[in-house]
């Protein structure tokens, strides 16, 4: 049996507490910028939700950890045991709406950089304009929940940033790309595929871009 040495644990527990300390701070800041009407999109860009798919879940969620507050007041029997469940409850049910916060004030951005593809506060990625070829519509479902997924058929690596198991959007490269996001693909991709509640306004504004660039494509 092989035992790790203190220092080791440390080593690996560490940088996982401040990714975690640093997430939570990003939600809470999430929810501070959404209860201010903060703008979600820079100037000069155009922003397209993709949490609509998982508003609804997320709604319920909220409300059932609204309701289990009180109850779990009136059920238990002990003070401390009511407080700290009070508590947790609480911090919870703000947790599950700073989430949904974090979706909300973090949309995809259509602007001059390129494409920035976002799922929350924990995934932030460009794509300039002169590496994408093509955008298109076209729903896909995806074989588990995590919104980061890779898939290879042959030759061809297709990244998945998907929302509820589906994308809705493929962005085809001109050349493979390495694209930076947790437990991703170390690999250049080919393909990029999103979630976007609007996918035809996506297409629309993405193609819009894609013509201006035109000229500097041609160039290069």
């Amino acid at each position: 049996m092989t035992t790790i040495g203190p220092a080791k644990a440390r080593t690996r527990v560490l940088p996982l507490l401040r990714k975690a300390t640093a997430y939570e701070l990003t939600m809470w800041r999430s929810l501070y910028r959404w209860i201010l009407r903060r703008p979600v999109a820079p100037d000069g860009g155009t922003a397209f939700s993709y949490a609509g798919v998982v508003t609804p879940l997320l709604i319920v969620f909220i409300v059932v950890s609204a309701i289990e507050i009180p109850i779990l007041d009136l059920i238990l029997p002990w003070k401390t045991a009511r407080i700290i469940a009070a508590a947790v409850g609480v911090y919870g049910l703000f947790w599950m709406i700073g989430l949904l916060a974090s979706l909300r004030v973090h949309p995809h951005v259509l602007g001059p950089a390129g494409i920035r593809i976002r799922n929350g506060a924990s995934l932030d990625v460009t794509l300039p304009w002169d590496a994408v070829e093509t955008v298109r519509k076209r729903y896909r479902s995806l074989e588990s929940s995590r919104a980061v997924q890779v898939d290879r058929t042959g030759a061809t690596i297709v990244l998945n940033i998907g929302a509820a198991s589906q994308t809705s959007v493929d962005i085809v490269l001109r050349r493979p790309m390495v694209v930076p996001v947790p437990k991703g693909a170390d690999e250049p991709v080919h393909e990029v595929r999103c979630y976007a509640d609007d996918p035809e306004g996506f297409v629309a504004r993405a193609r819009q871009h894609l013509a201006a660039d035109l000229p500097d494509r041609v160039a290069g």
